[in-house]
């Protein structure tokens, strides 16, 4: 499914008026009705004791009217609040005020702070709340009887149901504008904001549902960005199933370049994500110390020990030419997981990132080799993956961890143009972007994720992807939302937290069964 800015929808919105030729009153109209069912699939029992609407100056207040009205001929009991006068209500918000109130539908104003009162008498005497303030172009703060408004539907402790999106949030960063509605659902139009997918916005979001309106297929497809929320449905499109006449030379040969002294774990584990991944076959290049405790712990990847110069157990310059004749026959690489520090080593890495002739993911302790030096990897001849969490992303852009948490999808979008990578900026939503102008935010994942391992079993997925054939976007892409898919049934198996990183590596496959059942079933 695709994902919007503000603007972006607006404009959507616009060429399916003007020139589609989708009257807006029937795109109003769809609006309101969908959020009707949606509402009443989540909260009869509360609105067959009483909703409250509240309508704002513009085109979500005319939502909420349409809302009033199917509600109000279904039989439930409506209060319907205005935040502005009825001359305020123009084109088809207007008309649909108009019909409210011709219906007589109880209807009140609350166009000052002194009628404040007004709207929390209301507010006691309802069991569920419509916000239907403000829609995705607002982009000043909320301030004055507006905050005001806000701040009293909050403090109701009333489940709230957000038109579009909760009135205050910014639709683009997910972050209030100075005050914003706590919704439990939130029924957006035709298609998922930015704001609503990363954070803080999923916290103000609740539920998040999408109506459809009737915008035509052929607009979104030809005219939104390629900018995608990574949910089961869209992994469904790009997950390949397996022909029954195949072999392990069928899905490719990784080439694993990780682990050092204290840190043969990271190796393991990421050996391990490839695995369950689905790579054919995996081959770890590792100092030849190390070589007894992998040839124990991984029974399936094979090695390739590599005489190491530094006392640390981690590889040099030196072992460049190895590394490279180790990379014939190897469809992709993977790079830097508990690769070690030595200077020696860094400097390998940045080389490897510079001409590795793999496709090659580089996470850890090969992105701290990159830091601020983003150079080597634009000189790449082969596609490159980064994977950095927000720490490694900061060193990377030489800016401050703060500045990259600010607005997580515009940083790896920098990230992406200066490096020509495909950059997957890891955390809570993970985000995806690509040089080419393709972006994404995952669905799946929850806090079990913020463990030891993690990334390294998240590095070793994209690996085996690249190598089994997939586009670096897609495989990127597909690997966030598998990595994060397999956290969440694990989750739900064992508790929210807890469980190890080489048990969402095992899990790896349940959640591509899950993700191929929906392919051929579809909805589960």
């Amino acid at each position: 499914m695709r994902l919007v800015y503000g603007k972006e929808m607006q404009e959507l919105d616009r060429f399916t008026i003007e020139e589609v030729g989708i009257h807006g009153l029937i795109l109003m109209e769809n609006a309101g009705r969908g959020t009707t069912e949606i509402l009443l699939e989540r909260f009869a029992a509360e609105a067959s004791r009483g909703t409250l609407i509240v309508c704002g100056p513009g085109n979500n207040g005319g939502d909420g009217f349409v809302i009033a009205r199917h509600l109000f001929q279904r039989g439930y009991p409506v209060r319907v609040v205005s935040l502005a006068p009825e001359e305020k209500f123009r084109g088809d918000a207007g008309v649909n005020f108009r019909i409210v109130r011709e219906m007589g539908l109880p209807l009140d104003f609350v166009l000052e702070e002194a009628d404040l009162a007004r709207l929390e008498n209301a507010l006691k005497e309802s069991a569920l709340v419509v916000d239907a303030i403000f829609g995705t172009g607002l982009s000043r703060e909320v301030s004055g009887r507006f905050a005001r408004v806000i701040e009293a539907l909050n403090a109701s402790g009333k489940p709230i149901v957000a038109v579009d999106i909760p009135s205050g949030l910014s639709a683009d960063t997910g972050r209030p504008l100075g005050v914003a509605v706590r919704a439990a659902l939130t029924a957006t139009m035709a298609l998922p904001k930015v704001g609503q997918v990363v954070y803080p916005g999923r916290e103000y979001v609740g539920e998040l549902r999408v109506v459809d309106i009737s915008m035509p297929a052929k607009v979104i497809e030809e005219r939104a960005p390629e900018r995608f929320w990574l949910i089961e449905d869209w992994a469904a499109q790009v997950l390949r199933p397996r022909a029954p006449d195949t072999h392990k030379g069928t899905y490719g040969h990784l080439l694993v370049l990780a682990g050092s002294t204290g840190k043969t774990g990271a190796a393991i584990l990421t050996c391990l994500g490839a695995l369950h991944g689905g790579a054919g076959l995996v081959t770890l290049a590792c100092a030849e110390s190390l070589d007894p405790i992998f040839e124990v712990a991984l029974t399936e990847a094979m090695t390739a020990p590599i005489a190491e110069e530094t006392p640390e157990g981690s590889l040099s310059i030196g072992a460049f030419g190895q590394i490279s004749e180790l990379a014939a026959g190897k469809k992709a690489a993977v790079l830097g997981p508990g690769f070690g520090l030595h200077p020696a080593t860094m400097e390998l890495s940045q080389k490897l990132a510079a001409e590795l002739a793999l496709p090659l993911v580089i996470d850890a302790d090969g992105l701290t080799a990159l830091s601020g030096q983003l150079y080597h990897v634009r000189r790449a001849q082969r596609p490159r993956v980064l994977t950095p969490h927000p720490g490694e992303m900061a060193r990377l852009l030489q800016v401050s961890k703060d500045e990259i948490q600010e607005d997580r999808l515009q940083a790896a979008r920098v990230a992406a143009r200066e490096s020509g990578a495909v950059v997957v900026l890891k955390g809570a939503a993970t985000v995806v972007a690509a040089p080419d102008g393709r972006e994404a935010v995952n669905a799946s994942g929850n806090p079990g994720l913020a463990s030891g391992g993690a990334g390294d079993v998240l590095a070793g997925l994209i690996g085996a992807l690249l190598a089994q054939g997939y586009e670096p976007f897609v495989a990127a892409c597909l690997g966030v939302f598998l990595h994060g898919l397999s956290a969440d049934i694990l989750a739900q198996r064992r508790g929210p937290w807890g469980y190890r990183a080489e048990e969402v590596a095992e899990t790896i496959p349940q959640a591509i069964r899950e993700v191929l059942l929906r392919r051929k079933f579809g909805g589960g």
